[in-house]
């Protein structure tokens, strides 16, 4: 019997290894999102809120519309706008609108939230100094296959087909 097993209390398989392989990646996904949010939480920061700033440091200086940082995460987050406004009471984000267009929103980080990501940063990499040995082929076929779960089973939403839609060059 997999180790999964005994973590959650299990004796019955499942019907398919499919099911066995979801379980698997659900709880180490929670294990992980969790090793993550307590070393934040002494920062006063969600792993969301961790990731916004990310990329928001990666958009540079010009910053992102919402939507685009919605689409960005690596979690889905249903609240793109509470989890904004939160980042921006803490002063670690700020909103702008172009004069081209009010009604896009912009958001960038500002200069607190750029101090606070270093030291993040550094907590974060001291963090996964506890990841288990594994060899580079054995992370390659890992990402592989998780890239392929994704691909085949991703619903994507609404704002997500719309995105598609408004492509340049699409129909």
């Amino acid at each position: 019997m997999p180790k999964i097993y005994e973590e959650i209390k299990q004796n019955k398989p499942q019907r398919s290894p499919g099911q066995m392989a979801v379980i698997t990646i659900f709880r180490t996904a929670d294990v992980l999102h969790h090793t993550v949010e307590r070393a934040l939480s002494a920062f006063g920061v969600s792993n969301e809120q961790y990731n916004v700033l990310r990329i928001l440091r990666g958009a540079g200086a010009s910053g992102l519309p919402t939507l685009e940082i919605s689409s960005r995460m690596l979690s889905r987050s249903p609240n793109i706008t509470r989890l904004l406004d939160k980042l921006i009471a803490k002063k670690l984000a700020r909103r702008s609108r172009p004069k081209e267009d009010r009604r896009v929103v912009i958001v960038s980080v500002t200069p607190q939230g750029l101090e606070l990501l270093t030291h993040l940063d550094g907590v974060v990499d001291n963090m996964f100094n506890n990841f288990p040995p594994t060899t580079p082929a054995e992370i390659e076929t890992v990402v592989d296959v998780l890239d392929r779960i994704r691909e085949h089973m991703a619903v994507k939403t609404t704002t997500e087909l719309s995105l598609e839609k408004a492509k340049p060059g699409r129909p």
